[in-house]
C-alpha cells in the first residue's frame, strides 16, 4: 500500500516499515517455509508498484495470484491484521488491478513464443540438458545457420539444421570444429523430448515483444503480467530457462537509466532455486552478469524461495531488500539454513534474529530494506499488511473473460510459420495446378473436312492440309470457355500413315509434272495478256453504264438479331474413367459468333460476403499449413529412421567384432599377418646378406 511516495509493507515494534521506490531496483528476496505468507508479501509489493505506475511480472505456480483482477473481500481475519498494523479497517480500500494473463502453452493466457535464435545456444543447451561436448555442437550449428543464412525460428528449423550439419559434418569440421554423429543423435533425442513437453508451442512466431509488458492502463496504473506456470512448472528446466531468457531479453532491450525515482519494471520469480539447479559455469556467469547490470536499466528482480541458502552467494549479495518469513529447524540441514538466513541481516539488539526466524507467526516476517543512502536497514520484526485485491483464485469463466477483454487480444493468439531454415533446406515441390476433370465436348470443325485445293498448290501442301483436317478438331474447353485444337489419337496415326505412304508418290509426281507445268505457263501467259488487253476497251463503257444504276441499290443491310436457342443434342464426350469417346445428351446453346452449339455452363456462385470470404481463405490457409506440417513431420521421421538404422548397423558391427567369434577371427588374422611379415623380413634380410657377401665359407 502506498503512503505518500513510499511503499508501506508492514508494521513493526518501531512503527511502519517502508520500501523506498528509488531503491526497488536493487533487487530483493522473499523467503520462508510453505504457508508462512510469502504470497501475501509478494502481492502487497506488486500492488504498490502497480499503483505508482510500474509494470510488474509475476510467475503464478499455484494460480492464487489470479485474484488480482478482483477487489478483495473484507473479513474478520483481515480486520485483525489491519488492526495489528495500525490501519483503520473501515478506511482500507479493496480494489482490482489491471492484469494480463500469459501462458507458454496458450491455455490459460496469451501465448508466449520465442524463436530459437532469440533463445541462443547457451540457454538452449541448458533447456535440452546437454553436456559440454553437445553444447559445443549446438554453438557450431548456430554459427553455420548464421553464416549460411538459415533462420532458426521453431523446432522444425532446429531439427532440419541438425540433419543438415550431420550430413555435411566433414566439411564443417574443418571450418568450425569437430561434429560427431553421436552428438547429433543425442541432441536430436533431447529435441524430441523438448517437443513432447511443449517446446513446439513455445518456439515459433510471432515472438513476444517485451515492450508489451511495459504498459499502463488509462488510470496510470502499471500492468500486472501474470504467467500461468502451473503446467510449465512440471518441467523445471524449461521453467527456469524461460525465466532466464526473459531477463536476458529485457537486459538486451532496455537502455541505461542509472538511478531513478522508481523502476521501469519489477520481476517476481517464484521457486527461484530452480534457476540455479544444474547450472553450468558459463550459465552462472551469465546470470550473475544480468543480475548485476540490469539494475542500472531500471529493472528490479525479486526471488521467492524457501531459504536464502537456495540462492548462490554471488547472487545473494546483490539482493538489498529482504523479507524473511518463518523457517522450520527440524533437521540439522534446516538449522544450518536458519543460521545462514540470520547472518544475512543487520542485527537488531532488541531480539535474537536466529531465534526470531523460527518463532515467526503466519503473516509476520523479518524485514530489512535499503535506506535512501543504499545502506541496509536494521532488521525489524513486522506484521505484513493484507493485499487490497482478492485473496484466492478466480474461476475459469472469469479468466476467459479477462483474456478476451485484454488489450493484447489477437496479437499472439495465432501462430505464424514464416520461411526459415526448414523451408530453405526442404523446399516444397512446385505447386501443381488443380485440374478439374471435365468432359471434352467435340463439335464440327469450323472448316469443312474436304477443302478445294488449287491445281497450282504443291502436292505436299495438299497432303499436309488433308492430314491437318483428319487429325485436328476444334474442341470446347470448359475451363477456359474457348475452342481449342485437339489431336485425336486414331486419326493422327491414320494421317501419319497416309503421309508416309504418299511421300514417294508425291515426290515422283512433282518431278514428272514440273516440265509440263513450266511449258504450260509459257504457253498460257501470252494468251492471258492478249485477252486482258483486248477486253479493256469493252469493259470501260460497261462500267460507266452500270455504276449510276448500282449506286441507288446500295442500301444498308438490316442486321438480323439471332436469339440464342437452347436444345438437347447428342454430343461426343470423353469418359474420364476409360478415356473413350461416348455419346450423351447435353443441353447446348447456339452461338451466332461461331455458328456452332456450345454446352450451357452452370454459373458459379459468387461469394460477396467479406466474412464468408475471410473464413474460406482462413480455412484454406489452415489446410495448407496442416498439409505442409504433416509433410515436414513425415520427412523428419524418415530421416530419423535412416539415422537410427545407420547407428544400429554400426552398433551391430561393433557387437560382432566384440563377440567371441569376432575376437577369434581378429586374433587369427593378426597372427597370420605377423607370420607373413616375419617371413618376409627374414627373406629380405637373407637376400641382402647374400648380396653383400655374407655367409662366406
Amino acid at each position: 500500500m502506498l503512503q505518500g511516495d513510499r511503499i508501506w509493507v508492514g508494521t513493526g515494534t518501531g512503527g511502519p516499515v517502508f520500501l523506498l521506490p528509488s531503491m526497488a531496483n536493487r533487487h530483493g528476496l522473499i523467503a520462508g517455509a510453505t504457508g508462512t505468507g510469502k504470497t501475501v508479501s509478494l502481492k502487497v509489493l506488486a500492488e504498490s508498484f502497480s499503483d505508482m505506475g510500474v509494470p510488474v511480472f509475476l510467475s503464478d505456480i499455484k494460480s492464487d495470484l489470479s485474484g488480482m483482477v478482483k477487489p478483495g473481500v473484507r473479513s474478520e481475519s483481515l480486520d485483525r491484521r489491519l488492526l495489528g498494523c495500525g490501519v483503520d479497517a473501515e478506511k482500507f480500500e479493496y480494489k482490482q488491478y489491471p492484469t494480463v494473463f500469459w501462458d507458454v502453452y496458450g491455455e490459460q493466457g496469451h501465448p508466449i513464443r520465442a524463436t530459437v535464435e532469440q533463445m541462443g545456444p547457451l540457454l538452449l543447451s541448458r533447456m535440452l540438458s546437454l553436456n559440454e561436448t553437445q553444447s559445443g555442437v549446438v554453438n557450431i550449428l548456430f554459427r553455420v545457420a548464421h553464416d549460411e543464412g538459415y533462420e532458426l525460428r521453431d523446432l522444425l528449423d532446429l531439427k532440419a539444421m541438425l540433419v543438415h550439419v550431420g550430413e555435411h559434418a566433414r566439411e564443417y569440421t574443418l571450418n568450425y570444429g569437430n561434429v560427431s554423429s553421436a552428438s547429433i543423435g543425442a541432441i536430436q533425442r533431447a529435441v524430441a523430448i523438448l517437443e513432447d513437453q511443449g517446446g513446439d508451442t513455445f518456439f515459433g512466431e510471432p515472438a513476444l515483444d517485451i515492450g508489451h509488458w511495459l504498459l499502463q492502463d488509462e488510470d496510470g496504473k502499471g500492468l500486472i503480467n501474470i504467467l500461468s506456470a502451473d503446467r510449465l512448472f512440471n518441467n523445471p528446466t524449461m521453467y527456469s530457462t524461460f525465466l532466464l531468457w526473459m531477463l536476458t531479453a529485457l537486459y538486451d532491450r532496455l537502455p541505461e537509466r542509472g538511478d531513478a525515482d522508481k523502476p521501469v519494471i519489477v520481476f517476481f520469480f517464484d521457486e527461484a532455486h530452480l534457476l540455479f539447479n544444474n547450472c553450468g559455469k558459463a550459465l552462472m556467469e551469465k546470470i550473475e552478469q544480468v543480475v548485476r547490470l540490469i539494475r542500472s536499466k531500471g529493472v528490479g528482480v525479486y526471488f521467492i524461495t524457501q531459504s536464502p541458502a537456495d540462492i548462490p552467494m554471488s547472487i545473494l549479495g546483490q539482493l538489498g531488500n529482504r523479507i524473511q518469513h518463518a523457517l522450520r529447524a527440524y533437521t540439522p540441514l534446516d538449522q544450518k539454513a536458519v543460521k545462514v538466513a540470520a547472518q544475512t541481516f543487520r542485527t537488531n539488539p532488541s531480539f535474537d534474529t536466529e531465534e526470531a526466524i523460527t518463532t515467526l507467526k503466519t503473516g509476520e516476517a523479518l524485514v530489512s530494506f535499503l535506506d535512501e543512502h543504499g545502506a541496509p536497514g536494521v532488521v525489524e520484526r513486522a506484521t505484513i499488511l493484507p493485499p487490497q485485491s482478492y485473496m484466492g483464485a478466480i474461476s475459469a469463466e472469469e479468466r476467459a473473460q479477462v483474456i478476451a477483454d485484454s488489450p493484447l487480444s489477437g496479437i499472439y493468439d495465432e501462430a505464424v510459420n514464416s520461411v526459415s531454415a526448414y523451408e530453405k533446406l526442404n523446399p516444397p515441390p512446385a505447386a501443381q495446378p488443380q485440374v478439374v476433370l471435365q468432359p471434352w465436348v467435340f463439335t464440327a470443325p469450323q472448316t469443312p473436312f474436304v477443302q478445294t485445293v488449287s491445281p497450282t498448290t504443291p502436292l505436299t501442301a495438299q497432303v499436309s492440309t488433308v492430314q491437318q483436317n483428319m487429325a485436328t478438331f476444334k474442341v470446347y474447353d470448359p475451363v477456359t470457355g474457348q475452342y481449342v485444337e485437339k489431336q485425336i489419337e486414331g486419326m493422327s496415326q491414320a494421317a501419319e500413315a497416309v503421309q508416309q505412304a504418299a511421300q514417294p508418290v508425291v515426290q515422283a509426281a512433282q518431278e514428272a509434272a514440273q516440265p509440263v507445268v513450266q511449258a504450260a505457263q509459257q504457253v498460257v501467259q501470252p494468251v492471258v495478256q492478249a485477252v486482258q488487253q483486248a477486253a479493256q476497251p469493252v469493259m470501260q463503257p460497261v462500267q460507266q453504264v452500270v455504276q449510276p444504276i448500282a449506286q441507288p441499290v446500295q442500301q444498308p443491310v438490316p442486321t438480323i438479331q439471332v436469339q440464342p436457342q437452347l436444345q438437347q443434342m447428342p454430343v461426343l464426350v470423353q469418359d474420364p474413367a476409360t478415356g473413350n469417346m461416348v455419346q450423351q445428351m447435353m443441353t447446348v446453346q447456339y452461338d451466332p459468333a461461331t455458328g456452332t452449339y456450345i454446352p450451357v455452363q452452370a454459373q458459379p456462385q459468387v461469394v460477396t460476403d467479406p466474412k464468408t470470404l475471410a473464413e474460406q481463405q482462413k480455412a484454406a490457409e489452415k489446410a495448407a499449413r496442416e498439409a505442409a506440417r504433416e509433410a515436414r513431420e513425415k520427412e523428419a521421421a524418415e530421416r530419423r529412421a535412416r539415422t537410427d538404422a545407420l547407428r544400429e548397423e554400426a552398433a551391430e558391427r561393433a557387437r560382432r567384432n566384440d563377440s567371441v567369434a569376432g575376437r577369434v577371427k581378429n586374433t587369427a588374422i593378426s597372427t597370420a599377418t605377423r607370420q607373413v611379415v616375419s617371413d618376409l623380413t627374414k627373406g629380405i634380410s637373407k637376400a641382402v646378406s647374400n648380396l653383400l657377401g655374407g655367409n662366406k665359407k
